[in-house]
């Protein structure tokens, strides 16, 4: 999928900045791509872009409108139409991470006709996969898991990897959701694959490798999550990681959606641990990431972090704030070189 660059992302009118990460994603890792937002009224996130119409983007150079937003169901909300269909008429590709196809809305499938641009479903793979066949496969994988939706996976997922080969591992990225497709320029949108075949899109992903390789892999969802752990069990199956870390918000109380209380970094280790021997025995966890951006007080967080590491005897840390540097340290301590 070669996706023309720059972008002007699009918000819409989304009432959060979690709403929004697919696009926020994209800003903090791609900054250099992008040469705008819009935003439409009542719009509660804000990627700190230039605020643009689509007039003031095409003249600064933009490609690709890129709808940058997530939500429930994967739907594009029919007042959203208009502004795709704006920046089709201006001559812009346009990007979508949503699970609904952009030519399924005939508004868009005939703007993009006349005007011959092209359409990018990003979660729609053309790839045909194979089932699952959970043999081992040479070369090394780490999987990021999660407590819940929106922990931080992909960041922790991109922070490792970046901490991985500034120590000189061959380390690479393996992009398993929209944003990170959009981050990475390659990857399966995990979450739109038929079910039976999940675990064989991620064997495909992370094929057998150089025995000193190292697929990072971005997690999906979480085990305990009513709503999407088939996806999660799905990846961790395919995936067979030798080494996972668990990533966490401390401020929840119950799972994203829906009204489930939220379980516990051990219970996470356990589970993974659990079903993971499935398809590796040998998994193990080396460290737990943990989302403290809630925490204004850089002492609080330094806390509870200290506190974490003491109770699980596992590096903790947050990717953002401090950086990964404590869980790379483990890795190279459990799978020497």
């Amino acid at each position: 999928m070669d996706i023309a660059r720059p972008y002007l992302l699009f918000l819409g009118d989304v009432p959060d900045a979690l709403a929004a990460k697919t696009g926020l994603g994209i800003v903090d890792w791609r900054r250099d791509w992008c040469v705008g937002q819009m935003r439409l009224p009542g719009c509660g996130a804000d990627a700190k872009l230039p605020e643009m119409t689509i007039e003031e983007a095409v003249a600064a150079g933009a490609k690709t409108f890129v709808v940058g937003v997530v939500n429930a169901g994967g739907v594009l909300p029919d007042h959203w139409v208009a502004s795709i269909v704006a920046a089709i008429e201006a001559g812009l590709d346009v990007a979508s991470g949503l699970h609904m196809r952009l030519a399924d809305v005939p508004a868009i499938r005939d703007a993009a006709e006349r005007r011959g641009v092209r359409l990018h479903d990003v979660r729609h793979s053309t790839e045909r996969f194979a089932t699952g066949k959970g043999t081992r496969r040479t070369g090394r994988r780490l999987l990021t898991v999660g407590t819940d939706c929106s922990v931080g996976k992909k960041y922790t997922a991109l922070a490792l990897e970046a901490e991985m080969r500034l120590r000189g591992f061959n380390a690479e990225f393996r992009a398993t959701g929209q944003t990170g497709v959009f981050i990475s320029g390659r990857g399966v949108a995990i979450d739109a694959v038929v079910s039976d075949f999940i675990s064989g899109a991620v064997e495909w992903l992370t094929p057998d490798n150089q025995a000193d390789h190292w697929d990072v892999v971005e997690g999906q969802g979480s085990l305990f999550h009513p709503s999407f752990a088939g996806v999660t069990l799905g990846l961790l199956h395919g995936a067979q990681p030798d080494a996972f870390v668990v990533c966490h918000e401390p401020t929840r109380t119950t799972m994203r959606g829906v009204g489930h209380p939220l379980p516990t970094i051990g219970e996470v280790i356990d589970m993974t641990r659990a079903l993971g021997r499935l398809t590796n025995p040998n998994i193990r966890c080396v460290g737990i990431a943990i989302n403290t951006a809630a925490m204004i007080s850089e002492d609080e967080a330094r806390t509870l972090l200290a506190e974490t590491e003491e109770d699980f005897g596992l590096p903790a840390s947050d990717p953002v704030r401090f950086g990964v540097g404590p869980i790379v340290d483990r890795l190279q301590t459990e799978f020497p070189v």
